[in-house]
């Protein structure tokens, strides 16, 4: 399959690994297969978002939804960790993209049971949030930045998918949607450095080196 999409350098294309979107030498595709190593308890317990979920204090059948699920690695890990995802995307391409690679996912002994936990949803989820659509335990948000890494690989891969769908820049909408939608929990991904969404100071920080994850518990939310 060659089929043109919107954008009319770049291609999706059907390949034996699986669909992918190419652009001269840059290829881009969900490949669940390529985090395995992450998802090992020892480490899955230490991965920021993780500890930004607080899995240990979270009750079976707790829903999370995954707002810019993208291709889906963040929703990966936390199905892995147990938790039901329903993953929005609105990009056609990149839904068709996770997609794919979810299906390929069912096929892998190692992956399989965890796949069956994430639910795609191909829908703008600021719409979804205000229209009350999904009521979530917790809300993921991870509004793409240009320099969320250093990695040669990773740089060049969301270089590709911003060309689909670029950095949100309405925020202060995204996540006041989320703030009516969700039942306790919202869970911000951030520059290090950035400055907070809406100026609203969350609950707590999860920091890393060069990103933080901003928290903010539904009923001790405070605004400066």
């Amino acid at each position: 399959m060659n089929d043109k999409n919107a954008k009319e350098d770049m291609d999706l294309v059907k390949t034996d690994e699986g669909l992918a979107l190419k652009m001269g030498n840059m290829t881009v595709m969900a490949d669940f297969g390529a985090l395995k190593g992450r998802i090992e308890k020892n480490r899955l317990n230490g991965e920021m978002l993780i500890k930004a979920v607080g899995v240990k204090n979270i009750k079976p059948g707790i829903i999370v939804m995954d707002a810019t699920a993208g291709l889906g690695e963040d929703s990966f890990l936390l199905a892995a960790s147990g938790l039901s995802v329903k993953m929005y995307e609105k990009d056609p391409v990149i839904a068709k993209l996770l997609g794919d690679g979810l299906e390929r996912a069912k096929k892998d002994p190692d992956l399989e049971s965890i796949v069956s936990r994430m639910e795609l949803i191909c829908e703008d989820s600021i719409k979804a949030m205000e229209d009350k659509k999904i009521r979530p335990d917790i809300i993921y948000l991870d509004p793409m930045f240009p320099e969320r890494s250093k990695s040669g690989l990773i740089k060049k891969k969301f270089q590709l998918l911003q060309r689909l769908e670029s950095p949100c820049e309405d925020g202060e909408r995204m996540l006041t949607a989320a703030l009516g939608a969700t039942q306790s929990k919202i869970i911000v991904k951030r520059p290090l450095k950035g400055e907070y969404i809406s100026k609203l100071k969350p609950s707590y920080s999860i920091k890393g080196r060069a990103i933080r994850y901003d928290c903010y518990i539904k009923d001790s939310i405070k605004s400066d």
